[in-house]
């Protein structure tokens, strides 16, 4: 639960695989895809990291803001085709089934749902710093 209310400070809200969004939850609670930790433990054969297991829902046509992960992470797609564009890469389609894999220190330029019509869902695993953010914007 703490987390959870650091993750979704007044001003902006944090997630992975891509989310940040700054205003206000109320106003834009609709645009944002919805973020779900379901796993936090601190690694005790890696002192100071932690591992971290979370859903992302992307409705038709959501898209995260670029940003970056200080850890890296594995996103697995559950449900829909997500699209994602890594570092230097090109963007890449991943259907339900897929995975792709984002070092440390990524910038996740895109991230969105592929379908304007159907739901997207990827479950991400992340391993960051114990006090690290999940994820931090890239500058526009």
């Amino acid at each position: 639960m703490k987390l959870l209310k650091r993750i979704t400070a007044p001003l902006c809200w944090l997630a992975f695989t891509g989310v940040m969004f700054v205003g206000s939850a109320q106003s834009h609670e609709a645009e944002q895809e919805k973020v779900t930790v379901l796993e936090e433990h601190p690694m005790l054969n890696a002192p100071g990291k932690k591992a971290m297991v979370l859903t992302v829902d992307y409705a038709p046509g959501q898209a995260s803001i670029a940003h970056s992960h200080s850890g890296s992470a594995i996103a697995y797609v559950l449900e829909g085709e997500v699209i994602s564009r890594v570092n230097d890469g090109k963007a890449i389609t991943y259907t339900a089934g897929q995975t792709w894999y984002e070092p440390a220190g990524s910038k996740h330029y895109e991230s969105r749902n592929a379908s304007a019509t159907k739901p997207a869902k990827l479950l991400v695993f992340i391993l960051l710093d114990h006090k690290a953010d999940i994820l931090t914007p890239l500058p526009k």
